[in-house]
């Protein structure tokens, strides 16, 4: 009797320290394998009482494209519980077209790869940041790229489209960055490169991505790291305010999407134009058929609508003299498609 009851405790012991455990795949390059980010994240659940069994594969520069091939021995050992998803740093934030080309697709084929091998999995794209000061070497080519402010607002953009359009959630890494920037200009998140994250910027990821997996109140993380217990406060405050408390903002799970958000298309210029783009005080949307049944916005780069439209004849001009300058997302919707495109306001054109 007695080794019966020993048995079934035991038994109830191996259940209990599985249900405990979290099977991560990280996918990413150097600025997930930078200060180890899977790493810090084990040490929040070790002092949370929790384990986590990660794998990361990073190679320094490695795009989605390269990963499809690179990653899928990972992907295919299956069983991951939560699978991340990071981009070469700054392949997200180029000319849209591009980004469709180049990125967008393989975003697909990697969640395509990941649910065909782990069905139970949950998708996490990791939202980067912007380059401290921008992206010069690009700049030159597209000119949002010239600044911080620019090139964060177009990562932050299209990691929300990935996600949503592959019925995934973000990590919102790169927001939580941009607050702290904001409130804390002294506090050094890059590393000297003005790219790569320091090792606060890396602790900040790590409480982002526990938050997100977890949906618990980052305030309660016990482990600092090596950051001084007012410095591991302020991210963690920050982690709060930015996904903590809007934590259905960075999921688009298929139970949680709207019905008509079923994909993003191309700007076919045939059928589909919109002109000029930087614009001054007038844009211009022309289209080959006429779009009753299609609904207009143009968003900020944190999500607000600052322009909406039921209803787009042959040829709309759009009077934006009241939109403040800087990068938009205009999007219409046709039926159950999305069209998406980055279009700048400047009033001193």
């Amino acid at each position: 009797m007695r080794r019966g009851i020993a048995f079934l405790f035991f038994l109830i012991a191996i259940v209990w320290v599985q249900a405990q455990t979290t099977r991560v795949l990280f996918i990413g390059n150097s600025y997930t394998s930078v200060n180890d980010l899977p790493n810090l994240l084990s040490q929040i659940y070790t002092a949370a009482g929790e384990t986590l069994d990660y794998s990361m594969s990073a190679p320094g520069g490695c795009t989605f494209q390269q990963h499809c091939s690179a990653s899928l021995p990972y992907i295919q050992q299956g069983g991951w519980d939560y699978v991340v998803l990071q981009e070469q740093s700054q392949l997200p934030s180029f000319l849209i077209n591009q980004f469709m080309q180049e990125s967008y697709p393989y975003a697909q084929e990697l969640c395509s790869l990941i649910r065909l091998y782990n069905p139970d999995a949950k998708i996490v794209f990791y939202m980067t940041w912007g380059r401290k000061n921008g992206d010069s070497q690009n700049g030159q080519y597209y000119p949002p790229l010239n600044t911080y402010e620019g090139m964060d607002s177009l990562l932050y953009a299209r990691y929300l489209i990935m996600a949503e359009d592959n019925e995934a959630c973000v990590s919102p890494v790169g927001a939580v960055w941009h607050q702290i920037r904001d409130q804390y200009p002294d506090m050094e998140l890059y590393q000297s490169d003005g790219s790569h994250p320091s090792y606060l910027g890396s602790y900040v990821a790590a409480c982002s991505f526990y938050t997100t997996f977890t949906s618990r109140n980052p305030l309660n993380i016990t482990w600092n790291g090596t950051l001084d217990g007012n410095m591991a406060d302020i991210a963690k405050n920050a982690v709060k305010r930015v996904v903590y408390d809007s934590l259905s903002k960075w999921c688009f799970e298929e139970d949680t999407l709207p019905q008509d958000s079923t994909g993003i298309g191309l700007w076919d210029n045939q059928s589909l134009s919109v002109y000029p783009n930087p614009a001054n005080t007038t844009l211009n949307i022309r289209t080959s058929d006429l779009l009753e049944t299609a609904s207009l916005q143009i968003l900020d780069m944190k999500g607000a609508i600052v322009y909406e439209q039921s209803g787009i004849s042959h040829q709309e001009r759009l009077d934006v003299s009241a939109i403040s300058n800087g990068n938009y997302l205009l999007s219409v919707r046709v039926g159950t498609r999305r069209y998406t495109k980055v279009i700048t306001i400047s009033h001193s054109l």
